[in-house]
C-alpha cells in the first residue's frame, strides 16, 4: 500500500511510530537547514520535517517539491515544537527518512486553500483541483452524508429503491425536455426525464406501495443560483395515503435531518400555510420566516383620497415596516428606489415614510397626505418611533406583492437579518391547480397534469377551473422550496378531464400519456408522492449561496461544462449515423 495513515489521523499517542503518508504538497517552507512541508490528502494536513544535517540529499530532493506534487514520505512521528491549534494533527509532525515523488505538478492556477484567489470561471474550469479545497470537499462529504441518513430512513419507513430509465418519451408539458437522438430510429428522440414522475406512479399500479430513488432528473431551463439542467432528487411515493401521511412521514425524515447534520430541533409540528395567505402576507409561496416585515395592505388608508392619483388608481397597495431604519439617508433611499425599478424587480416606483426617533414624520408623499392619514398609516403599519415605512403599489396585486417580496428580502439581507445558521421551516399546501399563461393563452398546471384536485372543488371543474386548488404540497425552508409534491388522480376519467381542461385532444393526451391512462384501468390505488431537491437541500445545511458548491461538477449560468467544453459539436460521422443534419437559424 502506498500509506499505513492518513494525513488527518495521527495524534501525540503515535509520537515514535514509523508511518508512511501520501498525499499533495500544499506548501513548503524552507528555514535555514530544515525543510518543512505541508502534506494534505483528503482527511487533512501533516507536517514533514527534512533535516539537512541528517541527510542533505533527502533534504535537497524536498527542496525542490513544488506545490500540488504527489508524493509518499515515510518517517516517525515526533512531537512537535511549535504546535499548530487550528488543525487536528498540530501536535505532531514526521521526521522524514524517505520520499518518493509519485507525480509532478505543473503550478496550479489558483491556490489550493479555503480562501482561494481563484474566481468562479477559472474554479469550475479546473473543477478537479477545486474538488481538493476543503470548502468543496466538506460539501460533497455533507451530501453523501445525507444521502445514507435519506436511505437509512426511507429503508427503515418500508420504503423500497427503485430505478427508473433514463431513455424515456418526450412529455412536453412544462418546462423543456432535453431530446436525444437514437440511432437506431431515425427521425425519433428519446427525452432525459425531468423527473420519474409517471414512471413511479406505474410502479404504485404495479403494487410497490412505498418507492423512493435518489433520481438524476433534467430540465432545459433557464439558469440560476438554485437551478441546474441536470439536478438530484430525493424521489418518493406511497399507495393508499392521505395527504396529512405524506406531509407527516416526510417531516419527520427533515427533522431527523437537521438534528443529525445540523444539531437543530425543529418544532414537533411545523407550521401549514396555505398559498393564498403565503402570498398576502409574504408575496412569495416559499416565505422565508427567519425574520419579520410581513406585508400589510393599505388600500383602506391612502387610496381615495383624491391626492396622489398613483394610489387612488392603484389595484393594490402594500408595505413593510422596517424596524428601526428611520434615519437611512436620501443616499440609502434612492439606492432603494433605483433597486425596485429595475427590470427583474419591475416597481414603478417606491413610497417612503420616516417616523423619526424624535417623533417628527419625513415622507416622499408629504404633500399628499395630511399628518393625521400618515398617523392612520403609522398605527396600521404597527410602526414605532425610529422605523422606516416602505410602499408599493400596482395595478395587478399578486404582481405588486412579488415585487414587495424581493424588496422585503433585500431589506433582509441589508439588514444581516437572514442567519444561514437559522432554519425555519413550513408546508405550503392548496395552491391553485391551474395557473393561466399569458405565453401560451391558456390554463397550464401549477404543479402538473396529475395532480388531484381538491375534493370540495371538483364541481368547479368545468365552469370555474381557475379556483380549484390542489392538493398539493411544498416543503420550505428559509425561503427555499426544497421539496414538493401532491396526491395523484388514480381515477382515469378524472384524468382525461384533466387533460381536456389543459387543452389535450383525447388523441394527444393517449399518445403522450396512453401507458398511464391505461394503467389506471386495472386497479390503480389512491397514491401521492413527494420530490425533495438533493442538492438544494445540501446547499441549505451548508449555508451556500448556490447549489453548484455541493455537486461535484456542475454547469455555468450558460448551462456549460467549461472543465468538458459541453455541449459541443458532432462530427460529420456522428451527424450521419444518426440520419441528421444542423441547420442552426441565425436570428
Amino acid at each position: 500500500m502506498y500509506r499505513s495513515k492518513t494525513c488527518g489521523e495521527l495524534r501525540l499517542s503515535d509520537a515514535g511510530s514509523v508511518v508512511t503518508l501520501a498525499g499533495w504538497v500544499q506548501r513548503s517552507r524552507k528555514m535555514g537547514g530544515m525543510t518543512f512541508v505541508d502534506l494534505r490528502d483528503r482527511y487533512g494536513i501533516t507536517q514533514l520535517v527534512f533535516n539537512e544535517a541528517v541527510d542533505a540529499a533527502l533534504c535537497e530532493r524536498a527542496n525542490k517539491l513544488g506545490r500540488e506534487y504527489c508524493i509518499q514520505v515515510s518517517g516517525t512521528v515526533s512531537e512537535r515544537e511549535s504546535k499548530n491549534k487550528n488543525i487536528a494533527t498540530g501536535e505532531i509532525e514526521i521526521i522524514a527518512s524517505e520520499l518518493n515523488v509519485l507525480s509532478e505538478s505543473v503550478t496550479p492556477p489558483f491556490t489550493i486553500e479555503d480562501n482561494t484567489d481563484g474566481g468562479d470561471d477559472i474554479r469550475m474550469k479546473y473543477r478537479y483541483l477545486d474538488l481538493r479545497r476543503n470548502a468543496v470537499r466538506r460539501n460533497l462529504e455533507l451530501r453523501h452524508r445525507m444521502t445514507i441518513l435519506i436511505r437509512n430512513f426511507l429503508d427503515s419507513k418500508d420504503f423500497i429503491e427503485v430505478e427508473t430509465p433514463i431513455l424515456i418519451g418526450s412529455t412536453p408539458e412544462g418546462a423543456r425536455d432535453f431530446v436525444v437522438p437514437s440511432r437506431m430510429n431515425p427521425g425519433q428522440f428519446y427525452a432525459l426525464p425531468q423527473s420519474p414522475q409517471t414512471l413511479k406512479q406505474l410502479l404504485m399500479v404495479s403494487g410497490f406501495d412505498r418507492y423512493f430513488q435518489i433520481a438524476k432528473c433534467f430540465r432545459d431551463e433557464d439558469l440560476r443560483a438554485d437551478r441546474q439542467p441536470e439536478f438530484t432528487q430525493i424521489d418518493c411515493e406511497m399507495s393508499f395515503v392521505e395527504q396529512d401521511d405524506v406531509i407527516g412521514l416526510f417531516e419527520d425524515m427533515a427533522r431527523h435531518l437537521f438534528k443529525e447534520v445540523r444539531g437543530v430541533e425543529l418544532p414537533a409540528k411545523l407550521t401549514q400555510m396555505t398559498w393564498h395567505e403565503a402570498m398576502r402576507r409574504f408575496g412569495s409561496d416559499k416565505p422565508d420566516l427567519r425574520f419579520g416585515m410581513e406585508f400589510v395592505e393599505l388600500m383602506d388608508v391612502l387610496k381615495g383620497t383624491g391626492t396622489f392619483a398613483v394610489f387612488d388608481s392603484a389595484e393594490y397597495i402594500g408595505g413593510i415596516c422596517v424596524p428601526g431604519c428611520a434615519d437611512y439617508t436620501r443616499k440609502q433611499l434612492d439606492q432603494l428606489t433605483d433597486f425596485v425599478k429595475r427590470p427583474q424587480v419591475g416597481a414603478k416606483g417606491l413610497v417612503y415614510v420616516k417616523y423619526n426617533a424624535d417623533g417628527t414624520v419625513k415622507s416622499s408623499v408629504d404633500k399628499f397626505y395630511s399628518p393625521e392619514v400618515l398617523q392612520a398609516l403609522k398605527e396600521k403599519m404597527g410602526a414605532a418611533d425610529g422605523d422606516l415605512v416602505l410602499i408599493l403599489s400596482g395595478d395587478k396585486a399578486n404582481k405588486t406583492r412579488t415585487q414587495l417580496c424581493t424588496l422585503r428580502l433585500e431589506m433582509g439581507d441589508r439588514l444581516g437579518l437572514r442567519d444561514k445558521d437559522k432554519f425555519e421551516c413550513l408546508w405550503i399546501i392548496d395552491f391553485p391547480l391551474f395557473e393561466w399563461s399569458d405565453e401560451e393563452q391558456r390554463l397550464m398546471a401549477t404543479h402538473h397534469p396529475f395532480t388531484m384536485p381538491n375534493p370540495d372543488d371538483i364541481p368547479l371543474l368545468d365552469e370555474h377551473p381557475d379556483r380549484v386548488r390542489a392538493k398539493a404540497y411544498d416543503f420550505v425552508c428559509n425561503g427555499i422550496e426544497l421539496g414538493g409534491g401532491s396526491l395523484r388522480i388514480h381515477d382515469g376519467k378524472l384524468q382525461e378531464k384533466m387533460f381536456r381542461i389543459l387543452g389535450f385532444t383525447p388523441e394527444r393526451a393517449m399518445a403522450q400519456f396512453g401507458f398511464l391512462i391505461n394503467a389506471f384501468k386495472y386497479g390503480a390505488p389512491p397514491h401521492a408522492g413527494l420530490a425533495f431537491g438533493l442538492d438544494r437541500f445540501v446547499s441549505v445545511m451548508a449555508g451556500l449561496d448556490s447549489i453548484r458548491d455541493c455537486i461535484a461538477f456542475p454547469k455555468n449560468n450558460s448551462g456549460r461544462d467549461v472543465m468538458l467544453d459541453a455541449p459541443g459539436e458532432l462530427d460529420v460521422k456522428q451527424l450521419e449515423e444518426l440520419q441528421l443534419k444542423v441547420d442552426i437559424h441565425q436570428e
